[in-house]
């Protein structure tokens, strides 16, 4: 008996509930499996379809020319223009920007040496 309300599967006694086995019950378990292998199939049937998609493509590639002439003649490039400079949206910058000197020389205080270094023994 006290085995019974150690696992909730005691109704004989007030306060006890009855519970659920953790699988389910038998119609929810086949449903379970049925749908686990119906997927599983689904899988098996993408998979061979992948391989044979895979397959006709490599054999096309094994078959096609690869080197064959081009069918149209290449035209030549257009010209790159910049359309917001066309349209006057921006300035046109000049082809060979001049380059600045963006460097300046350091700043030393009056009556130091820069020679001398900062006054630590260190080299």
């Amino acid at each position: 008996m006290a085995d019974r309300k150690l696992f909730g599967l005691g109704q004989d006694e007030p306060g006890t509930v009855a519970t659920a086995p953790l699988g389910g019950t038998r119609a929810q378990a086949m449903q379970r499996l049925q749908v686990g292998l119906s997927g599983l199939g689904a899988m098996i049937l993408l998979v061979g379809l992948a391989n044979i998609i895979q397959d006709r493509a490599r054999v096309a590639d094994s078959l096609s020319v690869p080197e064959a002439a081009p069918t149209t003649e290449p035209s030549p490039a257009p010209p790159l223009s910049d359309p917001l400079a066309d349209a006057g949206v921006v300035p046109d910058l000049p082809a060979d920007p001049e380059p600045a000197n963006t460097q300046q020389a350091a700043a030393v205080p009056e009556g130091a040496n820069p020679q001398q270094g900062n006054g630590d023994d260190t080299p």
